[in-house]
């Protein structure tokens, strides 16, 4: 599947991506990866005793689940150039082990770029939602996509 270009996003169009479920072997990858082994993420017998009653993935997993939920589109393949920030980045809820989510986008704005003809930058917000529709990060992703 070929990507979008930058002149094929339209402003305000939503879509809604995939959906994944987070599995204990999610987060204890992201942990070994990240070095953090915080209890509320590994621990199952301290997390029993914090304010969710039980294990959380982290923050950042859900951050990073969401982009790749995003690139599972399609709508990026071959005319993503970069990507370029997060802008408040929101985490809401926690994200619960054998929770499914997906990421609800929206087309927050594009520019085209002035100094370079071959390219635009679009700005995009997401929602990443659990299976009971319920918000769990929000924020805006900004990237650089090729024109056609």
């Amino acid at each position: 599947m070929s990507g979008r270009y930058f002149d094929d996003w339209i402003d305000k169009e939503e879509f809604e991506t995939r959906s994944r479920t987070i599995t204990e072997t999610d987060v204890v990858m992201f942990a070994a990866m990240t070095g953090d082994y915080n209890e509320l993420h590994t621990d199952g017998e301290a997390a029993t005793g914090n304010q969710f009653g039980r294990r959380i993935a982290h923050g950042l997993l859900g951050l990073s689940i969401s982009h790749g939920l995003l690139f599972r589109t399609g709508f990026l393949d071959g005319t993503a150039i970069a990507f370029l920030g997060i802008e408040e980045w929101n985490f809401l809820s926690p994200i619960y082990f054998g929770d499914t989510i997906r990421a609800k986008v929206s087309v927050a704005g594009k520019m085209p770029s002035k100094s370079k003809k071959d390219r635009g930058v679009i700005r995009l917000y997401l929602e990443l939602v659990n299976q009971d529709n319920a918000i769990v990060q929000s924020g805006y992703k900004t990237l650089m996509m090729k024109r056609a």
